[in-house]
């Protein structure tokens, strides 16, 4: 038997997954690893190869034609989405919560590929943007259409989309740990036993496909020269303050500036003045050069920090301590500008590399400040490294992954406690004035988002408007009782819907309620149902958040609500039908 006929290898699988299920499920996590790490290894070498292929031999002489080139990268961008995409693949963490949330974990396998190719022509071209969101959106497309390919639950394929996310950060980081927490914190996956073994090791498969293919060089490696002086810990503590302001700073102006560029209806020239911002930017600072990490190195890891300043219109004042400052806090904000001058203009990308990029800055001159005022001294490296953990733990709402990243790129856990202090301490401040991350705020704003709350989460993945019953036939308020009493035996409900001439919806006349009147002709001979109609407690509005269903029908204890759109009547909303499709999906989605 050829075990390589691609064929018989899906039978033999799916085979598999009916005679052991754990065992397939392991067999599943290393292949979406496996393609995964491949997937982060591409677009690597993707985005290298264009920006050889463009910018050539000029990659540290930003002459004045390189302003044109983002605008270019975008453009091309705009345009791949626009005739061969066909669909909006921006905010690519975004768009997997998103699926998580309301698609049941289906995404597109167009998906598994478009991000990669529309990201690699937007940071190639200079874009000041990261590659960690498309790849990541592209990991979790690789699992969901193979949990899709095998027809799996729900639960699996959450899981698997969470196997492809990790492995693709594991890929482009070579951080195996902190890949499983960015989706037990990011993506919201549980943690346990059941979760953490494919976690484990598709994000192990994505490392090692990485190391195999790329070498030991991470995409940033620095060392910790310093230990952690734990004297100097309130220094950590005000680091992290300034990190949590800076992330909210960069939220809001990314905000404003997607605001302000939503307006342009014409894609293309959104696209054209949004690429011409970030070269000109570029041009005047070159540290915003795409993902930033090469300047990072400049600063760290070559005991020179002052290059950062080579080949820009300030070299000449390289030697002025003051000046090098300013132009360190230059970058640090209009970093900002650039990456959402980037991603609102129409280019692909993310937010975990220019949050890495500016808490490496910030956290540097934070340090140097401080060592210029002689009145302690402190490491500018271990400070750099540390701001780059807290900026990004503000940002992403996500301070387990900031700190496990950086004490795992650093090759070492010298400097775990800081880390936890100043990503602690930026998360909090944080969150304390913003409550949502740079991946939940428009989820939020569209209630798609999916809580760690298996109440809440439960409640978010029901699909409402398949709950209504629509089989009642309302009948007119100017009927009489006893046209009503022949009508009963027509059908099965016991509640029956009354309008008016104009069908608008007047109320409801329950049998059980009525019985003794119905029963008693003498009675309601002469009665209409404008005499007997009740209005319910509530209305449910068609657009009406699960969450705010169930709180009506907890306050008015009442089994059937109406929905009702304009005053006309849609169908019936019963309690017992959602707390039974409430505990099927906790079932769906809770771990074995």
């Amino acid at each position: 038997m050829n075990f390589l006929d691609k064929r018989k290898i899906p039978v033999l699988l799916r085979k598999f997954k009916y005679k052991n299920p754990q065992a397939f499920l392991y067999i599943a996590s290393t292949i979406v690893g496996l393609i995964g790490g491949l997937a982060a290894v591409f677009l690597k070498n993707l985005v290298h190869w264009t920006e050889e292929f463009v910018y050539s031999d000029y990659t540290e002489h930003y002459y004045i034609w390189t302003i044109f080139l983002p605008a270019i990268g975008i453009l091309l961008t705009v345009l791949y989405i626009k005739f061969f995409v066909k669909k909006n693949i921006s905010h690519g963490v975004g768009k997997v919560l998103a699926s998580i949330s309301k698609q049941r974990s289906e995404i597109e396998k167009s998906n598994t590929y478009t991000s990669v190719v529309a990201s690699s022509l937007t940071v190639g071209f200079g874009g000041s943007v990261g590659l960690e969101a498309p790849v990541v959106y592209t990991g979790a497309a690789i699992g969901s259409n193979f949990a899709q390919y095998f027809n799996l639950n729900f639960k699996l394929r959450t899981l698997l989309i969470a196997c492809g996310c990790s492995a693709a950060i594991a890929g482009i980081f070579k951080a195996p740990i902190a890949a499983i927490i960015f989706s037990l914190e990011v993506l919201m996956i549980d943690l346990t036993m059941w979760s953490i073994v494919p976690l484990l090791i598709a994000s192990v498969t994505g490392a090692l496909v990485s190391f195999f293919m790329m070498g030991e060089n991470v995409t940033f490696s620095f060392a910790v020269f310093q230990h952690f002086d734990k004297t100097k810990f309130p220094i950590y503590i005000i680091l992290g303050v300034f990190c949590g302001l800076y992330a909210l700073l960069f939220i809001k102006i990314t905000r404003y500036i997607e605001s302000k560029f939503e307006k342009y209806k014409n894609i293309y020239v959104k696209s054209i003045l949004g690429g011409l911002g970030v070269g000109l930017l570029i041009f005047i600072f070159p540290p915003l050069f795409g993902e930033g990490y090469i300047s990072l190195q400049n600063i760290l890891g070559r005991g020179f920090p002052k290059e950062i300043m080579n080949n820009t219109i300030f070299y000449s004042e390289a030697n002025s301590e003051a000046f090098f400052i300013l132009f360190l806090i230059g970058v640090l904000f209009l970093k900002i500008i650039a990456s959402s001058l980037t991603t609102a203009s129409g280019g692909i990308g993310g937010v975990f590399a220019p949050s890495l990029f500016a808490g490496g800055i910030l956290g540097f001159t934070f340090s140097r400040i401080i060592n210029a005022s002689k009145i302690i001294n402190v490491s500018e490296h271990n400070f750099a490294l540390v701001g780059m953990a807290g900026v990004m733990s503000a940002i992403m709402h996500a301070p387990m992954t900031s700190i496990f990243l950086i004490a795992e790129i650093t090759g070492g856990y010298n400097l775990l406690l800081p880390l936890i202090i100043t990503s602690l301490t930026a998360y909090v401040v944080k969150n304390k004035l913003d409550k949502h991350s740079v991946y939940t705020y428009n989820l939020s704003l569209e209630h798609k988002l999916i809580t760690h709350n298996k109440d809440k989460a439960a409640l978010r993945l029901l699909n409402i408007s398949k709950l209504i019953e629509k089989d009642y036939q309302p009948i007119n308020v100017n009927l009489s009782v006893s046209e009503l009493v022949k009508l009963i035996p027509l059908t099965d409900k016991n509640i029956f819907v009354v309008e008016d001439d104009e069908h608008q919806f007047i109320g409801i006349v329950q049998l059980e309620e009525n019985i003794n009147l119905l029963l008693d002709k003498n009675r309601h001979e002469k009665l209409l149902l404008a005499d007997i109609v009740t209005v319910p407690p509530a209305q449910i509005e068609p657009n009406d958040r699960p969450t705010k269903i169930i709180l009506k029908f907890d306050q008015t204890n009442a089994w059937f609500l109406p929905v009702i759109e304009k005053g006309k009547f849609i169908g019936m909303l019963s309690k017992s039908k959602i707390l039974h499709k409430y505990r099927e999906s906790i079932v769906e989605s809770s771990d074995d």
